[in-house]
């Protein structure tokens, strides 16, 4: 969440980057004027707490002197009441603050685009060339179905629609490509591996910022009031709740599945394996000093790339505009897989700054240099998602008799597996 402090002097700079983001100001403005209420009250209850220990002690000596307390006890008594009466409403203006700050987005970074929506995003860079084809391409789905790679029918049959079950050779690849990125981040790149637990409390989730703005996506146990996880980024960035990291930076990386409702999905492309509830991805995570998070973040997206050059697979990178950017995050790029077969940019990666927006929902702290204990930042991106990692392996590998030459670098993955052939 934002700092109260960053509302209260600078307001004007706070409600100009949430009117870049299209979010409402009037949020900022109530916590603003709950803060004003909230102190003018703690004002009036210190002080009268003041006046009743006086008066108390004023009790004491008036019985020790043997005269008449009556009256006093009685102003004791009507300024205790008065202190219950405003402790009560200090009470309710500090549920109501945490409602609002917990609902304001984060501010975005000035230097990214300013735009409503995905259609002002800018291309930072692409990589690599599209693939030249002298026959049409096919998409995943028709090749999947060739190669044998999935059932969606039966997987529906079992669970609903949206829930993959990938076959054979299709599981081996999704195996083999994780190894691949976990292999990647943490004996080139210098993160450390997790496997989180894969539900949470709703005190993770709040934590990094999922909660309360996008409960409608998740899925919620009610009964023991456990959230699956849409992202490893929850666990992992959870990891060091409540607690003053001692040396940073700190790289994690975690697999996970993932599962996300999708309820704003109407309307949009969920053919075969493209957009789905359950997925399988793999995280980065970093916690770093306030002074570098911006660097870091352009190592965190290099890392992110090196997992699609070493695969020689041909995308974009995009940095998102103010309207566009996740409720937490105040700069982020993400990544695009081209699919000739479908003729569609995929994302498969966001790569976002969150400054100290999650760890102060965290209480995530460092003690820097001088020992003072501050906020750390925090980043999260793909490393990458899967299955539209698939996709795009799928469709820019094809060749012309419906084999699909895997890259060089996940044929170890395989067992030396290096063309998918059709079983159809």
């Amino acid at each position: 969440m934002l700092d109260i402090k960053r509302i209260r002097e600078h307001f004007d700079e706070v409600a100009e980057g949430l009117r870049r983001r299209g979010a409402d100001v009037a949020l900022a403005e109530t916590a603003r004027d709950l803060d004003v209420k909230r102190r003018s009250l703690v004002t009036q209850s210190d002080q009268l707490k003041t006046e009743r220990n006086s008066r108390s002690k004023e009790i004491g000596a008036l019985k020790k002197a043997g005269q008449d307390t009556t009256a006093v006890q009685a102003e004791v008594r009507a300024i205790g009441d008065r202190i219950a009466e405003l402790d009560e409403q200090i009470r309710q203006v500090d549920e109501a603050f945490e409602t609002a700050m917990l609902r304001i987005p984060n501010v975005p970074c000035r230097t990214i685009p300013t735009g409503p929506d995905s259609s002002a995003n800018r291309v930072a860079r692409m990589w690599g060339t599209p693939p030249a084809f002298d026959f049409k391409p096919l998409d995943h789905i028709t090749l999947g179905d060739k190669l044998g790679m999935f059932d969606l029918p039966r997987a529906t049959k079992i669970t609903g629609s949206g829930f993959p079950m990938m076959v054979g050779i299709g599981s081996k690849l999704q195996r083999a490509l994780i190894q691949f990125m976990l292999d990647l981040h943490c004996e080139k790149q210098g993160y450390t591996e997790l496997l989180p637990p894969f539900l949470v409390n709703t005190a993770s989730m709040r934590g990094t910022g999922q909660l309360p703005k996008m409960a409608e996506d998740m899925y919620h146990c009610e009964v023991d009031d456990f959230w699956l996880i849409p992202t490893a980024e929850v666990p992992v960035t959870n990891f060091y709740r409540d607690e003053i990291i001692e040396k940073l930076p700190v790289y994690l990386t975690a697999y996970t599945p993932c599962f996300r409702r999708e309820a704003g999905s109407a309307g949009k492309d969920t053919r075969g394996i493209k957009r789905v509830h359950q997925f399988d991805k793999v995280e980065m995570v970093k916690f770093v000093e306030p002074e570098t998070s911006y660097d870091e973040l352009e190592k965190l997206v290099g890392n992110a790339e090196e997992v699609l050059q070493t695969l020689g697979l041909h995308y974009r990178v995009l940095e998102l505009c103010s309207g566009d950017i996740s409720f937490s995050c105040s700069k982020c790029y993400d990544l695009e897989l081209w699919a000739p077969g479908s003729e569609d940019w995929l994302e498969v990666s966001s790569c976002s700054n969150f400054e100290d927006f999650q760890a102060r929902r965290l209480n995530c702290r460092y003690r820097d240099a001088n020992g003072k204990v501050r906020l750390v930042h925090t980043l999260n991106g793909s490393g990458v998602a899967l299955p539209r990692l698939v996709i795009a392996i799928l469709e820019q590998c094809q060749q012309a008799d419906g084999s699909v030459l895997l890259p060089e670098a996940i044929r170890p993955y395989m067992r030396g597996v290096e063309r998918l052939v059709p079983v159809k």
